[in-house]
């Protein structure tokens, strides 16, 4: 049974690491992997060029806060959603959350640009009844990191909110029963019984966003940026991109790709070893 998977892990996730090569290369299509060998001379030029650290530096504070609020607020929304006892409540506002994770970026990015507009709806709102001046979300250099924060969030947090939702179901009643006689209300319930419990799906869950946290989203920002906001919205995947595939400088690109999934791995390792070492619980024994 485990063939299937093994042989298409090999073909598709082992065999082209073989390309890796092309990173050390100055690659020439028609020469093909006999181009010449320069080392790390495409690593020594990207880290000359100003415009790449800058997408290191955009790709970590854009990455850190989706993993940041990707973690609160479905924690949040969850605790607050094991507080409604109707069940067909707690299943439509769980559908409506949820129903986001579905629709590709292309088709958000498509509403987004609408809706967040100088004369869209969000601003329309925003000086009908708060009197503040348009904002340019998707063209103001400061503001648009927060945009696609804010909008990643929308579109993922029910996916969260149904694992801690999972999670929650598993803890034993017979604790809130004998919090409930000692005179604990709920907010020391959800302090000293929920929350503790909760924390080991929550360090699991970090774990695995440190693991990604080089990857601050390419369809999304692609769809949404322009040359306007590159300064605080171009990462290290549209970076690569452009380099790569619209420059055809295909050593350059696959040398960047190859310093990111480098980086993420060290990432995940500590954080696994960390977590572990805090709370005895790790993603690796």
């Amino acid at each position: 049974m485990l063939i299937p998977g093994i042989v298409f892990a090999v073909i598709f996730a082992y065999y082209p690491l073989y390309g890796l090569i092309i990173a050390f290369q100055k690659y020439v299509p028609t020469t093909g992997f006999h181009s010449p060998w320069v080392g790390l001379g495409n690593y020594e030029y990207l880290f000359r060029q100003p415009n790449f650290v800058r997408t290191i530096w955009n790709t970590f504070y854009i990455a850190l806060m989706k993993i940041i609020f990707g973690i609160v607020v479905p924690v949040i929304f969850a605790l607050l959603l094991n507080e409604i006892r109707s069940t067909r409540t707690k299943r439509l506002f769980q559908t409506v959350v949820y129903m986001p994770n579905f629709l590709s970026w292309v088709i958000l990015s498509g509403v987004m640009i609408e809706i967040l507009a100088n004369e869209g709806i969000v601003n329309l709102t925003l000086g009908r009844f708060f009197g503040i001046e348009p904002i340019n979300f998707l063209s103001d250099a400061q503001v648009f990191p927060w945009t696609v924060v804010v909008s990643d969030i929308w579109k993922g947090f029910g996916f969260g909110t149904v694992i801690y939702l999972a999670a929650l179901t598993s803890i034993d009643p017979g604790l809130y029963e004998a919090a409930v006689v000692d005179g604990a209300k709920r907010w020391k319930q959800t302090r000293y019984i929920t929350l503790p419990l909760l924390m080991p799906t929550v360090m699991l869950m970090i774990i695995l966003s440190l693991g990604n946290v080089l990857n601050a989203g390419f369809d999304q920002i692609y769809n949404l940026y322009s040359p306007i906001v590159y300064k605080t919205g171009d990462i290290i995947d549209t970076y690569v991109y452009r380099l790569g595939i619209e420059k055809a400088q295909y050593s350059m690109g696959a040398a960047v790709g190859m310093f990111k999934s480098v980086i993420n791995f060290i990432l995940l390792l500590l954080a696994n070893f960390t977590v572990k070492f805090v709370t005895g619980h790790g993603l690796f024994s």
